[in-house]
């Protein structure tokens, strides 16, 4: 039986049709990218070589502890003080030095081979260091070193300390190392919102029962494209509504004593709810800390919880991802597993 003309189009043309969305399918496939190494930002994960938002005009510079108190004191909102990279300043005895509104706090992390300034106490009670005075303050191109890197048997009998905390909208934390904080490197509380952690090598805030990288309470963050390791919970939040956080190509290296991202959930906060947040967003990230789960959600979100295109080094799914004390709310997909990077 002979086609017509018509006919015999019709069928190349769907041919033709299928043939281009299979390739096109099988193309976005070969695109698909999980993991850290998906970063998209041009800058390295983790900051330090390479890091191109570097600070070096300043409207005040110090080298010693005296010249950067008064920087602080005298800064208004637009300028920079600058540390001088090679600068190592004991801040021992200090405590919620103010960086105001507007102030950008810098050094020169990755600079042509500078390791970036170090602002360092060891008083273990330091709650904070350093605190936010009104919004759009950043820190960028330090180290902050704390007092204390052990994890210790016990939350609260040696006391704390916190690296920076922030009450005001906009904080910006990037390429920065900051460490040796017991209760959290960067807390972010009520005000916060939004903020941006990003670039930053974060690691050894390890105490019992605390040790947080990045901890948020009724704000909301995006933490992108760090480095973690050593650290209790990588990022954790208390739960609370109003408490967000996006994380992504973000890279959690193989240290850790509990599980790298958290949520608690009402029954950690006994508010008689089981809500863990509203929005967690936990996509494009590398787990290596197999010995731990990589996420604990330790409730429901009140919005939702999306996990997606993570590299999980952990074989068992079930345990690279948790959900406790209630469920729903929360999708788990497109992910990879294991050293294979199996994707379920």
């Amino acid at each position: 039986m002979r086609l017509s003309w018509a006919k015999g189009l019709a069928l190349v043309g769907a041919a033709l049709i299928l043939c281009i969305g299979w390739c096109w399918g099988a193309d976005v496939a070969a695109q698909e990218a999980f993991g850290a190494e998906a970063n998209p930002t041009g800058d390295p994960v983790g900051g330090g070589p390479g890091y191109r938002a570097a600070v070096t005009e300043a409207a005040h510079r110090a080298a010693t502890k005296a010249e950067l108190l008064t920087a602080l004191e005298q800064a208004v909102a637009g300028e920079v003080i600058f540390v001088q990279g090679a600068a190592e300043i004991d801040l021992t005895g200090e405590k919620s030095l103010v960086i105001p509104g507007g102030v950008t706090l810098a050094s020169d992390r990755g600079r042509n081979g500078s390791a970036g300034a170090l602002l360092f106490t060891n008083q273990l009670e330091t709650m904070p260091l350093f605190a936010t005075g009104g919004e759009n303050v950043r820190v960028t191109g330090l180290r902050l070193r704390g007092p204390d890197q052990e994890r210790r048997e016990s939350a609260y009998v040696v006391p704390n300390s916190r690296g920076i905390h922030a009450a005001h909208p906009r904080l910006e934390v990037d390429n920065c190392e900051l460490w040796g904080w017991s209760h959290a490197a960067i807390l972010l509380t009520k005000g916060a919102t939004p903020a941006h952690v990003h670039h930053n090598y974060i690691h050894h805030n390890q105490r019992s029962g605390l040790g947080y990288g990045v901890c948020l309470s009724e704000a909301e963050a995006l933490i992108e494209a760090n480095t973690f390791d050593w650290c209790r919970h990588a990022i954790a939040g208390t739960g609370a509504p109003g408490t967000s956080y996006e994380a992504r190509y973000n890279l959690v290296l193989e240290n850790a004593s509990s599980h790298s991202f958290d949520m608690h959930g009402g029954a950690d906060r006994k508010d008689g709810t089981d809500i863990a947040g509203d929005r967690i967003l936990i996509h494009h990230n590398t787990f290596k800390a197999v010995s731990v789960p990589a996420v604990v959600i330790r409730g429901r979100p009140t919005e939702k919880a999306e996990i997606h295109h993570n590299w999980f080094l952990h074989t068992d799914a079930a345990r690279a991802v948790v959900q406790t004390n209630a469920t729903g709310n929360m999708q788990v997909y497109r992910n990879q597993f294991g050293p294979e990077r199996v994707i379920r």
